[in-house]
């Protein structure tokens, strides 16, 4: 646009027609004139077009608006049943964190709050957040040409803050074709479509600034980042390509952080929303191991290049240990695909097929070897894969975590000790007691917590009607010591 800007002034000026010929002569064409929004939505080039109308007219019809409403004690729009942690307005993941815990304190009230979603099929059914429907008690879905709908939720997966919601057609539905997000490119150009602060249909674009951000939101954080203005109220909106395709699901947003929002990968996205669509709800592939990234000493050591994931620990009776893996192996590759992170293992294997056999390909003493796995179910205390987060809710209402290191660096932690609390659920011997998303639990009754083991063993040992005392890394405030009472 700006190139195309300086053209149609040097041809209203003084300077002429030779400038032109000289200017195209140092440049290339492309720098000089702007691509047609044809040619490039055609192209699917990262070139941005004179203009977006065609495709904000083409793709607007499809995006919905959704209300929501529910009855009695809440805190805020759009959020989980979780209390906001010690995190300062102006850190970055402030409001992250206001967004999934926070708000006011609770109050009797009828509760409404606004999002987006997009149609995927002529039946109905609508893609939006988690976190835009959970809890709702009536749900209404407003279209482009006005028409209301009530809707029902389908399915929910609150660990990718995705969920399916269905209408009643009263005729023929606009919809919107899912793409392709692995093969988007840095750079590339976008459309965000949605109802920002419950300003209907809201066309906003921008660049994909980043893919594979890890936010902190869940163990399955893949998320696209893009500069796409994104604000409350685009939460379920779809992300388009220059095709016109959905390419991720807007999301997040951070306070403060001006051209910072984060979408799910649409491929991420298929298959829950075909799992949500089938039978209401998601069900993972379960390994039972630990896992970690390969350091650059780590390779050196084992005599990898590139790729694999160490096995830090194999849990007895689980699938891992069963088919005969060791913690020591390094996983090369699952299903003949290699595989490069902790993060991009746990994804493989959450979404591979339970009770289905998955081929493993992995080092041990400089030998490669394959090993057959039928994968079990995860359960709701279980990470995918061990990923290295895994989540744990006891009766004191506290879900916590391991701290991996994008978490030690988002809490300016200089060590990984403790396990980070994720949630805390309202009127819990938790919440009574005061602990708050955010802490980092180092100790119970003087005994060091490392990952989440140790703290389901030390938290395993408190007995009805004792009290056990928790040392905890408030950050940014120091170390307080919190009675939890069972």
């Amino acid at each position: 646009m700006e190139a195309g800007n300086r053209v149609r002034w040097f041809l209203k000026g003084k300077i002429g027609v030779s400038v032109i010929l000289l200017l195209a002569g140092l440049f290339a064409v492309s720098t000089l004139y702007t691509v047609p929004e044809s040619q490039a939505t055609a192209a699917g080039s990262g070139v941005a077009p004179e203009s977006f109308t065609s495709l904000a007219e083409r793709n607007s019809p499809a995006v919905v608006n959704i209300q929501t409403e529910k009855n009695g004690r809440g805190r805020y729009p759009m959020m989980s049943p979780f209390h906001r942690g010690p995190v300062p307005k102006d850190d970055p993941f402030h409001d992250f964190f206001d967004k999934f815990f926070g708000g006011p304190a609770p109050r009797e009230h009828k509760q409404r709050s606004l999002g987006s979603g997009f149609i995927i099929d002529k039946d109905g059914f609508i893609v939006t957040n988690n976190h835009v429907v959970e809890g709702a008690d009536k749900i209404k879905v407003i279209m482009k040409d006005g028409r209301e709908f009530d809707a029902e939720v389908k399915g929910r997966d609150p660990n990718t803050d995705l969920a399916l919601i269905k209408i009643k057609p009263d005729n023929d539905l606009p919809v919107l074709d899912l793409g392709d997000s692995d093969v988007l490119k840095v750079g590339e150009w976008v459309l965000a479509i949605g109802n920002p602060f419950g300003l209907e249909h809201t066309v906003t674009s921008g660049i994909i600034s980043a893919k594979g951000r890890v936010i902190g939101s869940g163990p399955y954080d893949d998320f696209i980042q893009t500069d796409a203005s994104i604000n409350p109220g685009n939460s379920g909106g779809p992300l388009i390509n220059m095709e016109g395709k959905v390419v991720g699901i807007n999301t997040a947003i951070i306070a403060g952080g001006q051209g910072i929002g984060f979408a799910i990968p649409v491929n991420l996205a298929k298959g829950i929303i075909d799992q949500l669509k089938r039978k209401g709800e998601v069900t993972r592939g379960w390994l039972g191991v630990g896992i970690q990234d390969l350091t650059k000493e780590l390779k050196e050591y084992y005599g990898v290049k590139d790729e694999g994931v160490l096995l830090t620990q194999v849990f007895p009776g689980d699938p891992a240990d069963k088919a005969g893996l060791k913690a020591g192996d390094i996983i090369l590759k699952i299903n003949g695909h290699s595989v490069d992170t902790s993060r991009e293992l746990s994804r493989m294997i959450a979404e591979a097929p339970v009770g289905k056999k998955v081929e493993i390909l992995a080092l041990r003493k400089g030998n490669n070897q394959a090993f057959h796995i039928e994968l079990s179910k995860r359960k709701d205390t279980q990470y995918a894969d061990g990923g290295g987060s895994p989540e744990t809710e006891h009766d004191f209402g506290i879900a916590v975590a391991n701290i991996t290191p994008e978490t030690a660096r988002q809490f300016n932690l200089k060590d990984a000790e403790g396990v980070l609390v994720v949630g805390v659920e309202p009127n819990s011997q938790g919440e009574k007691a005061g602990i708050v998303p955010g802490d980092i639990i180092r100790e119970i009754n003087h005994e060091k917590v490392d990952d989440v083991n140790a703290y389901e063993k030390e938290i395993g040992k408190i007995k009805s009607g004792e009290t056990a005392f928790v040392y905890i890394l408030r950050p940014n405030r120091g170390f307080v010591v919190i009675k939890l009472t069972k």
